[in-house]
């Protein structure tokens, strides 16, 4: 089976990390492992698979992270995922959005640990050559988190799950918004920290609230990695130390300008492929967050970028605003 390091993740987000969302953060870092947004294992056996799954080889290592309840459609699903050329299988035990609910997968089934193994094995079996994880909540609602998430990865590992994502947070499924789920339960990491101590063959992963690399790197220190949501997003330029504080090894780009450069190419040819300039520049927007110029770098792009037939030259004038702004700072 293909191994992958979790050392550092980025996080799996809804209407954020699509296909040219990824494309850019390659740039940034060539180690990190990449998850796709959710994808619905209904959406995969019935729909537009090409615009659901399609990605491009400059992303990998990437994860495609799936939704569902019934164990048969899972390992339908794994299965096409893994035709794609997806490098991991990403099981949702987390999100605890309406609609989810409402198709009961995503965070509800936190609740059902057996279903879970049994969603686990159906998508290790269809897809063997790959690893296939899971990511959870450590519980919902009235559920004793220490009981919940550890019954859950028990009944996964006995099935011969191995690796764990866990959001360190309880979600609960009626009064609070997603947002609100994000940031109103309370994070206990000690309790991921001590579910690393009791069983330490399995590979713990680090998820929720984590503001920066400096915090992702402090909480994780006795645990097997980390992933990091909408600090990495918002903040893109929080990947570009990934590399050599991470993993030892060279950062692709010295800076963020050196970083538009490099991603160019990708967009250029994502451009002659119809694809419009915002559907790219989107992710791009808190590239130069806190920097003199950064306000008028977003300007240019939400302004100009979704006009049509934008192109680079959008990107380079943004820029400019970055080089004029910098250049007064002195």
């Amino acid at each position: 089976m293909k191994s992958l390091s979790h050392k550092f993740c980025v996080a799996p987000l809804m209407d954020w990390t699509d296909r040219h969302c990824r494309a850019f953060h390659r740039t940034l870092t060539r180690e990190a492992l990449l998850y796709t947004e959710m994808v619905t294992a209904d959406a995969i056996i019935h729909g537009d698979r090409e615009r659901l799954l399609g990605f491009s080889d400059i992303e990998h290592p990437v994860a495609l992270q799936l939704g569902g309840s019934d164990p048969a459609k899972m390992a339908e699903a794994a299965r096409i995922g893994a035709a794609f050329g997806y490098d991991e299988i990403n099981l949702n035990i987390g999100c605890p959005s309406d609609r989810v609910q409402s198709g009961r997968f995503g965070a509800c089934l936190m609740r059902e640990p057996d279903l879970v193994a049994q969603l686990w094995r159906a998508a290790q079996e269809a897809a063997p050559d790959i690893p296939v994880t899971i990511k959870s909540r450590i519980g919902v609602d009235d559920q004793e988190p220490r009981e919940a998430l550890f019954a859950l990865v028990e009944l996964a590992a006995r099935e011969g799950c191995t690796t764990f994502i866990v959001h360190a947070r309880k979600a609960w499924l009626k009064g609070l918004s997603p947002k609100q789920n994000r940031e109103v339960p309370p994070l206990d990491y000690d309790l991921v920290r001590e579910l690393k101590q009791v069983r330490p063959e399995l590979e713990i992963i680090l998820n929720g609230g984590l503001r920066d690399l400096d915090h992702a790197l402090q909480e994780s220190s006795t645990l097997d990695g980390v992933m990091l949501g909408r600090a990495a997003y918002q903040t893109p330029a929080t990947l570009m130390d990934v590399d050599a504080r991470v993993f030892g090894a060279a950062n692709p780009v010295a800076s963020r300008a050196a970083a538009i450069e490099a991603h160019l190419p990708y967009i250029e040819a994502q451009l002659a492929r119809g694809v419009p300039l915002h559907a790219m520049t989107r992710h791009m927007l808190g590239l130069f967050n806190a920097l003199p110029g950064g306000r008028a770098w977003r300007r240019v792009l939400s302004e100009r970028g979704v006009r049509a037939g934008a192109g680079v030259d959008v990107l380079r004038a943004a820029l400019a605003e970055i080089t004029n702004a910098s250049a007064r700072a002195v």
